[in-house]
């Protein structure tokens, strides 16, 4: 069946010009009548087999699920978005958006062949149960989720369902802005989940502690089920996982038999594994300039593209430290952190274009971008201005060592996964506190998700992976009652701007009230956001029709039906 799809123009903000490197010749195909395989490199573990929950709401985990989960549409390379009608009858419609009229409404259908791997018909009960399990135990449909985003669920009064139609109902005086990415590739499952398989095994959906059942067992359990091109049939969660046609796939068949995804945290093993062909190709969610600089130098055979993506590094603090519960102090290690070095020393080399990221939502190339960043002085690296605003507070530097009240402030835990970027920035990081007395230990983790949501750090680096979208953004990273606000920050006013922005009527008043919480987060001194980082993605000619998606997590699975052997 022709897989059918179209496209819908809506502009990404701040989309970046990819610069690629494209070797001629190479590219070996496979053999006549052979098996074509792929092997794929996922450069970190998955925590879970779901990405819902705070645990596993990582693009490790995504990229894993590929091929696997339904979604109704999705960003593309290029900034614009397309409805998947494949899986979908037709473009979703809003029923009302007049709120004087009543409560905003709008309605999905799913396609009439659209069936799960069992041969089970998707239905809307599929979409309710996803939202249910994305939604804050406090909604009362599931007393033991913890998703890792609820904002844009909890707005949601109720899902009707007739059939293959789901009509969704936000609550009274409630808007969305981007009320299409309810059930798509970028909300917080990474698509839409199967309902019938809860009642298979005996879990009644619309029983709270039922539910709760089945969402750990979502994540608890490799799936056996899929609704996309692809199905698991073998792996796990410290090896790899491979994945086969799914045959009961309504869309457009597969090209390829076999994909081996194995999760390789050792970056210095990429270059020999791909020269050896045990690895087909990789788009690592961290930079590695030294495997840009031997893949520039290969030759034939390797497409390389380099662009500054939707993953932006930052540095975050956990105020449940009784020390740095102390905004002064707090401020002070983020003015004597130094971006530009850090920056520089990773990238500057290989990606002499990249620019600091001075507003947590939005990129210098948005029309919503405002400089929150620079006039506040954090990540300046001004050792002179921290050391005062120190002072001020009432420590003192002894001997190289900052007290307070005679006692060491400190020492405090850096963390971050194993990477070459992180572990430089944490070396810098670790220099830059030393010059105002503060002692850090590095820690590394290969489990950033588990890490995260026990909040077992001090001071931790990681990145976000964002999408075009922007309205939720604020909620789900500062919220209060965010899963995904691991720190523990708790400001009235930034509860108030990102509750605003996600239930804007339109995209721009969305925006000013992102921007008014990225205001209300700076002098909290709480995440300082270095840079969008750039990413790398490199694949073997061999391959057709793969390349990288930066507006998705997804990155360049995003269309991994459609991968084949190049003839």
């Amino acid at each position: 069946m022709h897989k059918r799809r179209k496209a819908l123009a809506l502009a990404a903000a701040g989309t970046s010009a990819v610069l690629a490197l494209t070797a001629c010749g190479g590219g070996g195909g496979s053999d006549e009548g052979g098996t074509k395989e792929v092997t794929w490199v996922i450069n970190s573990l998955p925590s879970t087999w779901a990405a819902i929950s705070s645990a596993g709401g990582s693009v490790y985990t995504v990229q894993m699920l590929s091929g696997v989960l339904p979604y109704t549409g999705q960003w593309q390379p290029d900034g614009t978005y397309e409805y998947d009608l494949t899986v979908l009858a037709e473009e979703p419609k809003v029923i009302n958006d007049d709120l004087d009229a009543g409560p905003f409404q709008y309605s999905i259908t799913l396609a009439e062949d659209a069936v799960w791997s069992d041969g089970t018909p998707m239905t809307g009960d599929d979409l309710r149960v996803t939202w249910m399990m994305g939604s804050s135990p406090d909604e009362g449909y599931c007393t033991t989720c913890d998703p890792r985003s609820t904002t844009t669920a909890d707005m949601i009064e109720k899902i009707e369902v007739d059939g293959k139609t789901a009509t969704v109902t936000l609550k009274e005086g409630l808007a969305d802005p981007e009320w299409m990415g309810m059930f798509d590739a970028h909300n917080v499952a990474g698509g839409f989940y199967p309902a019938h398989l809860a009642e298979e095994n005996g879990w009644d959906i619309d029983d709270p502690d039922q539910l709760g059942e089945y969402y750990t067992w979502l994540h608890d359990t490799r799936p056996e089920f899929s609704g996309g091109p692809y199905m698991i049939v073998d792996g796990d969660l410290e090896n790899q996982v491979v994945k086969e046609p799914n045959p009961e796939w309504f869309g457009e068949e597969p090209k390829l038999d076999r994909i081996i995804m194995t999760y390789n945290t050792d970056e210095g093993t990429f270059i020999n594994a791909f020269q050896n062909g045990e690895i087909d190709g990789a788009n690592p969610a961290q930079y590695s300039e030294d495997i840009v600089t031997q893949l520039q130098d290969m030759g034939e055979g390797v497409t390389l593209t380099i662009a500054e993506g939707n993953i932006w590094e930052h540095v975050d603090i956990n105020l449940g430290n009784e020390f740095l519960k102390d905004k002064e102090l707090r401020t002070a290690i983020f003015t004597a952190i130094n971006r530009d070095q850090i920056a520089e020393r990773n990238f500057g080399a290989t990606y002499p274009e990249y620019e600091l990221k001075n507003n947590h939502i939005f990129g210098s190339d948005s029309q919503y971008f405002e400089d929150h960043i620079t006039e506040s002085g954090q990540g300046s690296g001004d050792v002179e201005a921290a050391t005062e605003i120190l002072e001020e507070a009432g420590y003192e530097i002894e001997d190289g060592t900052l007290t307070l009240d005679g006692e060491q402030v400190g020492p405090f835990r850096l963390r971050s996964t194993d990477t070459v970027v992180r572990n430089n920035s944490l070396q810098l990081i670790q220099a830059q506190l030393n010059e105002i007395g503060i002692e850090t230990t590095i820690e590394l983790t290969d489990d950033l998700g588990t890490m995260l949501a026990e909040r077992d750090y001090d001071i931790v680096q990681f990145g976000w992976s964002g999408t075009p979208y922007f309205a939720t953004s604020a909620a789900q990273f500062w919220d209060s009652e965010s899963e995904s606000n691991f720190g523990g920050l708790a400001n009235d006013d930034v509860d108030e701007a990102a509750e605003g922005s996600a239930t804007a009527l339109t995209l721009d008043e969305a925006a000013v009230k992102a921007n008014e919480a990225v205001a209300a987060v700076v002098p909290e001194a709480y995440v300082l956001p270095i840079m969008a980082e750039p990413n790398y993605f490199f694949v073997n000619d061999r391959l057709a029709n793969v390349q990288d998606n930066l507006q998705s997590s997804y990155r360049a699975t995003y269309n991994i039906g459609e991968w084949d052997i190049a003839q």
